[in-house]
């Protein structure tokens, strides 16, 4: 601990004794300063023991020892030490009334005992304080370094919460909490993760401040990584401010799992190359040899039923899915292959498992956020699109990633964020008219009929649609238009004429029918 009045009022060799501010000695002093201003608050910052003789004083004077003392105390002066025999026999009664009024410490310095000595004894036992503070950081660093090795993050965040005499968290970066020390400061750490989440909106190294006297903990926010994005972040809870050794100790452990991180992304990079093998190889229709090289890595995943998730956007935006992604799956303790392909990501993820479902609920959140104005969004041009195949596993796989294209495609046509393919097989085809080549083709086919009924002889195209809606029924279909049947025969025998193409022909039929539905597809 640093130094206190009522150590220095201990020490034998000083002979110090108390005049006043009994119940006020256990505060630190930072420092002892000899000032004979009759203002010396300037010269202050606060923590220190003022040493006087009163030289330029009038100590006997109650209204300027009221006011003199007022501004030492305003200025963060712990206490008073006056030093009697040198202009004054005793320390004068309105100097220690005044003392006493403002609650201020003040020490009567015998004249045999120098300002150096006091001055010096201070002096040792902030040196001695700051000694075992980095001694007992670098004891903290051996053992957070010895957990680390043995136990991992976690025995290394227990070994922490030890040395702060509080909690620690880690957070993955998606903002989840990834483990706690000690156990029930789960809750705590989980109520922090919009603090967590801001934290990682700035660059790394960063940290932040929450709680404090008013909350049931001070807690310190660090992120975690040497790159631009925080890989992941720490939270070290304490009843209160951290002392220097503990300080030490937050540092290392900041440190130690920086290394685990970074050494995690090179281990993460390896085996997304090996992903990316294993994907090419189902790709090419080998499931036999990409099984042999998915191991223990990604072989769980190719034994069960599996999704393949195509994603095309900006890179922000793909790493914060694919941070979603590997996150989800981490903390279910599932396998998922995840292959960056340039602007497009493709992940193999367990069907039904967390990592679909994050890709899901990630795809829902980008959704709202479009329906955001763009100056409260943060005006962001790019947009993630998403494909989801249906489930198939690894003979399959390349079907599989040609659903997910599919899909991909139809999301971005639509507009959407996510289409899972099997939307598209239980949906209807027309929408898919919508594109602008199928609306030119109908168009073009259908010119002719429109220029016919435009000079008023006629309604052809209205004809054709109730014919082919009708399937070829003459009698069903000129009930519907309110003519004779021989009126619409007359009318098909001119729709062939014009357009040079026989209704028997049922690939005509099918072309005309799609073109009145695409030329009606808003």
């Amino acid at each position: 601990m640093p130094p206190t009045l009522a150590s220095l009022v201990h020490h034998s060799a000083l002979k110090l004794t108390v005049r006043a501010g009994e119940d006020r000695l256990d505060v630190p002093v930072r420092w002892a300063h000899v000032s004979e201003l009759a203002d010396p608050v300037p010269y202050m910052e606060g923590g220190e023991l003022l040493l006087i003789t009163a030289l330029k004083l009038d100590a006997e004077d109650p209204e300027a020892m009221r006011k003199y003392v007022k501004r030492l105390v305003g200025a963060g002066v712990v206490g008073l030490g006056f030093a009697v025999g040198v202009n004054y026999d005793e320390i004068p009664k309105a100097l220690v009334d005044a003392a006493d009024h403002e609650g201020l410490p003040l020490l009567e310095v015998p004249r045999r005992t120098p300002f150096l000595a006091i001055s010096k004894a201070v002096s040792a036992a902030i040196a001695a304080d700051q000694y075992r503070a980095v001694t007992a950081g670098f004891a903290a660093q051996r053992e957070l370094t010895r957990q680390a090795l043995n136990a991992g993050p976690e025995g290394l965040l227990a070994a922490l919460a030890a040395q702060v005499d509080g909690w620690a968290a880690l957070y993955d970066a998606s903002g989840a909490v990834v483990a706690t020390a000690p156990e029930w400061a789960g809750r705590r750490a989980a109520r922090l993760t919009a603090e967590v989440e801001r934290l990682r909106e700035r660059p790394a190294p960063a940290s932040s401040v929450v709680g404090g006297p008013d909350n049931e903990d001070r807690v310190e926010l660090h992120s975690l990584g040497t790159g631009r994005r925080p890989r992941a972040a720490l939270a070290v809870g304490t009843a209160s401010a951290l002392g220097t050794a503990e300080r030490y100790a937050v540092h290392s452990a900041i440190a130690l799992l920086t290394l685990t991180t970074e050494r995690s992304r090179s281990l993460h990079a390896a085996e997304q190359r090996v992903g990316a093998a294993v994907l090419r190889m189902l790709l090419a229709g080998q499931p036999d040899h990409a099984r042999g090289v998915a191991g223990d890595l990604y072989g769980g995943l190719l034994d069960a039923p599996f999704r393949v998730i195509v994603a095309d956007a900006g890179g922000e935006l793909l790493a914060g899915l694919a941070e979603a992604v590997e996150s989800a799956a981490a903390r279910s303790g599932e396998a998922v292959l995840v292959v960056p392909e340039g602007e497009r990501l493709v992940v193999l993820a367990a069907d039904g498992g967390a990592a679909v479902t994050a890709c899901v609920e990630y795809a829902a959140a980008r959704e709202a956020a479009r329906a955001v104005p763009a100056e409260q969004s943060g005006g962001e041009d790019d947009e993630v699109v998403v494909g989801l195949s249906a489930p198939s596993g690894p003979i399959a796989a390349a079907a599989a990633y040609k659903q997910a294209e599919q899909a991909l495609s139809v999301a971005r046509r639509r507009g959407r964020v996510l289409v899972e393919h099997d939307q598209l097989a239980s949906g209807s085809v027309l929408p898919l008219l919508a594109d602008d080549a199928v609306k030119a083709f109908a168009d073009g086919l259908l010119r002719a009929l429109y220029e016919h009924d435009a000079t008023g002889r006629g309604d052809l195209v209205a004809s054709l649609r109730a014919w082919l809606s009708r399937h070829g029924q003459w009698d069903a279909a000129a009930a519907d238009l309110g003519v004779h049947r021989h009126t619409l025969r007359y009318r098909m025998r001119r729709v062939e004429e014009i357009l040079g193409r026989s209704l028997d022909d049922a690939d005509v039929r099918m072309e005309l029918w799609l073109a009145l539905k695409a030329t009606s597809v808003e």
